[in-house]
């Protein structure tokens, strides 16, 4: 048995649980504290909007530094070299399209969620229903890549490799998750968000400059490294192609791939939401650069920890671990530092975890209870003015559970890739009606229904019948989701390079097969997302 091998059943799975305990117990204290100021919906939802831009963009990226950032790209870049680091490119581009088209008109149109902005200047309910039920899906497909991260890590860090060992410790980082959401609302989240933002960049600095250190600060020592212990890929991992230039179809894939990743970030509900915490449109300008800044030096780290964990681990032993890809950076940091520093790298990955599944919950608990129940199911007229916030909680609830049961059959998966997936759903059932409704004077109620609900429905058509679900053999670097079994007929894991543009086109076939117009409430919305001006009158009545 190898070093490491023997490494991985041989850590000290009590240090690794007592690190992870401080921080629940740190971050629990906070989230309670928070909590005393949680008791209106805007409280809830918005945090009471008293973040400043450069608190809420410290807090964007550590909701969008997921697992999928930490640990599946490391494995990405660590097993297929230049193709895995493509994921971070993706990740990266797309605030570009969130800052220059959606982040500050956003925030001048909208008061809690998406459908606040689609709601404006359209029919109400089935607007609202429509962007409750992407909010929904696309959440949840998020949840599924954060769950198969803990079950991965868990299997690494506590030598628990029985399947329904790490759906017990699944099951304890959903509960926590929702206590997190249940007690903090948006402004607890956003605190655990901002402590897991620091410790995650912190963490991964500071393993970066080691990495650096063992091939003498010299990044061409570093990739050599990674280049002899690849015996398979050898060079390769240098050069594009590794993971999707073997065949045609491959190619269309990874054109698929950086399609859904660039467009996708601009229709993240949870990121989207992020928005409505800062007090004015200048705060939410403000808050993507600061993301912008942070995220993309975060993916710089993980080019050295993605290439250090190829020539200092090995990627053999990474496929060989539990977790398989996901566990790259925990045995890095376990090569580098023994258990001390296994400990704290994971538990600054469980953290990740659970700050991304929080802020996931309370965006889709409040997308729920704020269009479905207050605007559709009881018209905007509540008696009693708690009621929204109440059922918001027990939606969280709800949410988590499925969450847990997902992430139990999720377990095992490559964290980016999944997460590859709700980028794509989010760019096909979100973005197309966002732009629409921002931009196009015509666009009205039948286009924003059909756009939404036809790139949600053709997305996960595709997604089922997908090599993702089934098709691949179990020896893979993504395996399919169910082994064993093929009923796919789409060639492409990912369907965006279809899904997106037929959700554009559903979008203008739907509105110009309809006589509605909207006209004057276009140009009033038209004003108040260029300008601001009457949006914070509206935020607050």
């Amino acid at each position: 048995m190898s070093p490491i091998a023997a490494g991985v059943t041989g850590n000290n799975p009590a240090l690794n649980i007592g690190i992870f305990a401080a921080f629940v117990l740190i971050t629990l204290v906070v989230v309670f504290r928070a909590s005393r100021n949680t008791k209106t919906a805007a409280d809830y939802y918005a945090a009471g909007r008293s973040f400043t831009g450069p608190q809420n963009g410290v807090a964007i990226s550590g909701d969008y530094l997921s697992a999928a950032s930490f640990l599946g790209i490391a494995g990405a870049i660590a097993l297929n070299g230049y193709d895995g680091f493509l994921y971070s490119i993706g990740f990266l581009v797309a605030w570009l399209v969130a800052l220059l088209l959606v982040a500050e008109l956003l925030r001048n149109t909208g008061k809690y969620t998406m459908g606040d902005v689609l709601a404006f200047r359209m029919r109400q309910r089935p607007v609202r229903a429509a962007a409750a039920t992407s909010t929904l899906v696309v959440s949840f497909f998020y949840l599924l890549a954060q769950m198969a991260g803990a079950g991965g890590l868990v299997a690494l860090l506590l030598g628990v490799t029985n399947k329904a060992g790490q759906a017990v410790v699944i099951a304890v980082v959903g509960v926590i998750m929702i206590v997190y959401v249940l007690v903090g609302g948006m402004k607890g989240t956003t605190w655990v968000q901002i402590i897991k933002a620091a410790l995650l960049i912190t963490g991964a600095l500071a393993m970066t400059i080691w990495v650096l250190a063992r091939f003498g600060f010299n990044l061409s020592e570093l990739l050599g490294g990674a280049v002899d212990a690849n015996t398979k890929a050898g060079a390769k991992v240098l050069e594009p192609g590794l993971q999707y230039g073997a065949t045609g179809t491959s190619k269309l894939d990874f054109l698929s791939l950086g399609l859904a990743l660039v467009l996708g970030t601009a229709g993240l509900p949870h990121i989207l939401m992020r928005f409505y915490t800062v007090p004015t449109a200048k705060e939410a300008r403000r808050s993507v650069v600061w993301a912008i800044w942070l995220i993309g030096i975060f993916y710089l780290f993980t080019l050295v920890l993605g290439y250090g964990a190829g020539a200092i681990v090995g990627p053999d032993a990474i496929r060989a671990a539990p977790g398989k890809g996901n566990s790259a950076a925990p045995l890095l940091a376990q090569a580098l530092g023994g258990p001390v520093l296994l400990g704290l790298i994971a538990a600054v990955a469980f953290a990740t975890i659970l700050a991304v599944v929080a802020g996931l919950t309370i965006t889709a608990s409040a997308s729920f209870a704020h269009d479905i129940y207050a605007n559709v199911i009881k018209k905007g007229e509540l008696s009693d003015k708690n009621a929204e916030v109440r059922v918001a909680r027990i939606t969280a609830v709800v949410i988590g559970i499925v969450a847990i049961v997902g992430g139990i059959v999720a377990n095992g998966q490559n964290v980016a890739f999944l997460v590859a997936l709700a980028f794509a759903v989010a760019a096909s059932a979100n973005l197309p009606t966002i732009l629409y409704s921002l931009f196009w004077k015509r666009f009205n109620t039948q286009g924003a229904l059909w756009s939404t609900y036809g790139g949600l429905a053709i997305s996960i058509v595709l997604i089922v019948f997908s090599p993702a679900v089934s098709g691949k053999p179990s020896t893979a670097s993504t395996p399919s989701m169910i082994s064993g079994v093929d009923f796919h007929w789409f060639p492409l894991e990912n369907p965006g390079i279809v899904s997106i543009p037929l959700a554009f086109l559903l979008g203008w076939l739907g509105t110009v097969l309809s006589k509605e117009r909207s006209g004057p409430k276009y140009a009033e919305m038209e004003v108040r997302a260029l300008t601001g001006a009457g949006a914070e009158k509206a935020v607050e009545h």
